[in-house]
C-alpha cells in the first residue's frame, strides 16, 4: 500500500474541524509568551469520566515542541462560518503565529490562558495527561478542566476528501 492509497481511504472519512491553541512560556516583560494555534481535524472525545479528549500532533511541529512544555492547552469546535480561520491555522512552515491571531476574535481562556476563538460551537481548556508516540505524530490526551457551548447556532465545519464541507 502506498501512502496516496492510505490518504485517499482515509479522506473518506468526515471529520470535524478544530482550532487547537496554548501559550508559550513567559518571553517578554509583561509575564505573556506568543499565542500558537493549530487546525486538527484528528480530533475526538476518549472519556466522559475522566473526561478526556485527543489531539494527534504532528511531530517536530512547533506545536508539538510546546506541548511537550507547556501542558496546558485549549480546542475550539470551529463552526461552518469558520472555514477561513481553519485555512489560516493549517499553513506549514509559518514562523510566527502572533499576526495570524491578529484579527481572529478570541478571549483568553479562565483556566490555560490560551486563546479561544469567539463564536465557535464548543470549547474545552485541557491539561495533557498522556502523549503517546504513534509513528510521525503524537497523541495528546488532555483532561478536559472546562467545556462550554458558547454558540447555539450555526453548523459544523467539516473535512471530507481534503476539502472543508458543509454538511447537507
Amino acid at each position: 500500500m502506498s501512502n496516496d492509497e492510505f490518504r485517499a481511504a482515509l479522506s473518506r472519512l468526515a471529520a470535524g474541524v478544530v482550532l487547537v491553541t496554548a501559550q508559550e512560556p513567559p518571553l517578554d516583560e509583561d509575564g505573556r509568551g506568543e499565542d500558537v494555534g493549530m487546525t486538527a481535524t484528528a480530533f475526538m472525545s476518549v472519556s466522559l469520566d475522566p473526561p478526556l479528549v485527543m489531539v494527534s500532533v504532528r511531530n517536530d511541529s512547533r506545536m508539538d515542541d510546546l506541548l511537550a512544555e507547556q501542558p496546558r492547552w485549549a480546542v475550539s469546535v470551529l463552526a461552518e462560518s469558520q472555514r477561513q480561520i481553519a485555512g489560516r491555522f493549517s499553513m506549514k512552515g509559518r514562523i510566527s503565529d502572533r499576526l495570524l491571531f491578529e484579527d481572529v476574535p478570541c478571549t483568553r481562556g479562565e483556566v490555560t490562558k490560551a486563546l479561544l476563538v469567539d463564536g465557535a460551537l464548543a470549547t474545552l481548556e485541557c491539561h495533557t495527561e498522556q502523549c503517546v508516540p504513534a509513528g510521525d505524530h503524537t497523541l495528546v490526551i488532555g483532561r478536559v478542566l472546562t467545556a462550554s457551548a458558547p454558540s447555539a447556532d450555526g453548523e459544523p465545519l467539516t473535512y471530507f476528501k481534503g476539502r472543508y464541507r458543509q454538511l447537507g
